[in-house]
């Protein structure tokens, strides 16, 4: 929900005053009066403006949306979004021209941007809302990419002997990588190292 006060020379003024700083109508709005004003002696001795208090409520995922468009439209990005909304998380895919610039290397960017995303979506609503960000099924494709490379490595650590070290990624990634790997017998997988170059390992077992 989003609150604003405004003031006016009478309670309908004071209204479309706020209505015109929410962008939005009157019948999305919870109006309450905090005082009613006045006209004062003669019209302007002891005058009292009207003071309300609106209210728009405003959903997680709209939101959301604001904060991407804006961002977007500083970087100069055209951008569309797909969005699934469940109980328990928001998916919101986004696509365009050009936003292989929201990815970034290996993902570092398209990270970032989740993670403001949801900080500016738990700061309006003050609730915990989980929101999964992807560009154009960037996230699929990686995850297929990564099983892959684990599959791949899982297969040379077993004929080398020797263990193997990824490079850095985040816990998401790293999950990856041990899940596809956590039904093989003969090796196991684990992470070292700070955050962010936190690496999973596949080495044999002893």
């Amino acid at each position: 929900m989003i609150t604003v006060e405004t003031t006016g020379k009478n309670i309908d003024e004071a209204i479309e005053k706020a209505l015109k700083e929410l962008q939005t109508t009157r019948e999305d709005v919870k109006i309450e009066i905090v005082e009613e004003g006045n006209k004062g002696f003669l019209g302007f001795i002891g005058s009292k403006d009207a003071k309300i208090r609106v209210t728009k409520s405003i959903t997680p995922v709209e939101l959301a949306k604001e904060f991407l468009s804006y961002v977007t439209k500083a970087m100069n990005v055209d951008i569309y979004y797909e969005i699934e909304n469940k109980e328990d998380l928001i998916y919101i895919n986004i696509k365009g021209k050009n936003i292989g610039i929201l990815i970034g290397r290996r993902g570092e960017t398209l990270e970032s941007l989740q993670y403001l995303t949801s900080l500016a979506v738990q700061k309006k609503t003050e609730e915990r809302t989980r929101i999964i960000l992807d560009i154009d099924g960037y996230r699929n494709k990686r995850e297929q990419t990564l099983v892959k490379l684990a599959h791949r490595l899982y297969e040379k650590v077993k004929k080398t002997r020797k263990s193997i070290i990824f490079e850095p990624m985040n816990p998401h990634e790293r999950r990856i990588i041990h899940t596809a790997l956590q039904n093989k017998n003969d090796v196991q997988t684990y992470s070292e190292g700070e955050e962010p170059y936190r690496k999973v390992v596949i080495s044999l077992k002893r």
